[in-house]
């Protein structure tokens, strides 16, 4: 592969693959990570089924924005039209990854927002972490990873949120997604969410009238990472 030119972006795609079942993020083939060179119109996704501790970088696959195969020999995750659906509409997103990690997949199966709770939360985000109805009969009927890309959209446009803030989604009684700048920026947010999910479950059956964080917390631990005066972290 060393004189593939799409080498660095199945290395890529190949590591942060890989860090899932590290995270604790995958069982089996539960799973996909992909990353886009935007210069070149493709992204690399991992082949549909084949078990994490078996992949080769070698076996990663390479498609364009239509999810038509441009290099390799394996049959592509079956998720892969709602990445290049993403990839196409979203032009500022660099990774995504795809999970059935538990405490987040349980929120989408009960199709519930994950409340903002506390303050690991509003570190992320300043709102709830949205979860997208579950999608209507003629859209499951058709073609159905295409119309997921979608069904995320079409969520973020009826919420008033932005991509770019927000780089994290439930499906409704399917699973999580999230994104980033890069590859490795979507798998943090993947751990992120399961991490969210799981504490604010827990929180929920502590106590089931719980409030929401107030606004002065979220803002102030949103803004102390994230904000013109951040402060968080080194320089």
């Amino acid at each position: 592969m060393s004189n593939n030119p799409y080498k660095s972006i199945k290395e890529q795609a190949y590591e942060a693959n890989m860090a899932l079942p590290r995270l604790g993020l995958v069982l089996f083939t539960f799973g996909n990570v992909s990353v886009v060179d935007r210069d070149k119109g493709v992204f690399a996704i991992k082949p549909s089924g084949v078990p994490y501790e078996l992949l080769k970088p070698k076996q990663i696959v390479i498609v364009d924005f239509d999810a038509n195969v441009v290099e390799g020999k394996h049959r592509p995750s079956s998720d892969t039209k709602t990445h290049a659906v993403l990839y196409k509409h979203w032009e500022k997103i660099g990774g995504i990854v795809h999970t059935h990690s538990t405490y987040a997949t349980a929120w989408a199966q009960a199709q519930r927002d994950i409340p903002i709770f506390g303050t690991t939360h509003a570190d992320h985000l300043t709102v709830d972490v949205p979860c997208a109805p579950p999608m209507d009969d003629d859209m499951i009927k058709g073609n159905y990873e295409y119309e997921t890309g979608f069904q995320i959209m079409n969520c973020f446009k009826d919420k008033k949120l932005s991509y770019e803030e927000v780089e994290m989604i439930l499906v409704g009684n399917h699973a999580p997604f999230t994104w980033g700048k890069d590859a490795d920026k979507a798998v943090y947010n993947a751990a992120v969410l399961e991490e969210v999910a799981r504490m604010a479950l827990l929180t929920e059956q502590a106590n089931p009238q719980a409030p929401r964080l107030k606004d002065t917390l979220i803002r102030k631990h949103f803004e102390r990472k994230h904000g013109p005066d951040a402060y968080y972290g080194q320089e």
